[in-house]
């Protein structure tokens, strides 16, 4: 498998709303639920917008989530024919026991990198991040488009040295991210097995 070797534009989209957003609760990627019916016209409207740059997302990639996975399919039919693949490596951190809890009272937690019990600590959650980055990008495609949720737009920020404040439900950022970043993961992504993607029609 071939990975970038220059640098790599992308975006990356926050999916719509789900219960627990509107609750103001934790939702890692270990909770499978789909987005409210805000949540679907949320992403309908981030959609509308998206198909603007029709002719130049090539490929949208997305967790298998069921929130990020309906997102993604809503804006894939506002772009027309591109392809639209599953990515493991895009699923939110795993939260174990802070799932359910409160943002404001996990928050503290969370900027002091403390893992949660029975979840995924923060650097293991970055490494896989970073081997999904590198994969994906590695692809060749002109301007992907990234469908995941707020944890894994945090830490792609992180990775690629452009921190921005928390994202809104159905929100995109446009990231470029640097060869030497990605080549940094190249290796060690293929030769993990940790990731991968599935295309669907």
């Amino acid at each position: 498998m071939s990975f970038a070797v220059e640098d790599r534009p992308f975006l990356f989209m926050r999916h719509g709303q789900t219960d627990y957003n509107q609750r103001k609760v934790r939702c890692g990627g270990d909770v499978d639920i789909p987005l409210t019916a805000e949540g679907e016209r949320q992403a309908m409207a981030a959609a509308a917008v998206l198909a603007d740059l029709a002719g130049e997302i090539d490929a949208v990639v997305a967790s298998p989530l069921l929130r990020t996975r309906r997102t993604a399919e809503i804006v894939r039919e506002a772009l027309g024919p591109v392809p639209l693949e599953l990515h493991d490596g895009l699923i939110e951190r795993r939260l174990g026991a802070w799932n359910g809890l409160g943002i404001a009272e996990t928050q503290p937690l969370i900027g002091a990198g403390a893992a949660p019990p029975g979840g995924e600590g923060e650097a293991e959650f970055r490494q896989r991040i970073h081997h999904a980055l590198a994969d994906i990008l590695g692809r060749g495609h002109r301007l992907p488009l990234l469908v995941g949720s707020k944890g894994v737009g945090r830490m792609l920020g992180l990775i690629l040295g452009d921190a921005h404040p928390p994202m809104d439900n159905a929100a995109v950022l446009r990231f470029t991210a640097p060869s030497c970043i990605l080549e940094q993961s190249s290796v060690r992504a293929a030769g993990s097995g940790a990731t991968g993607a599935l295309e669907i029609a």
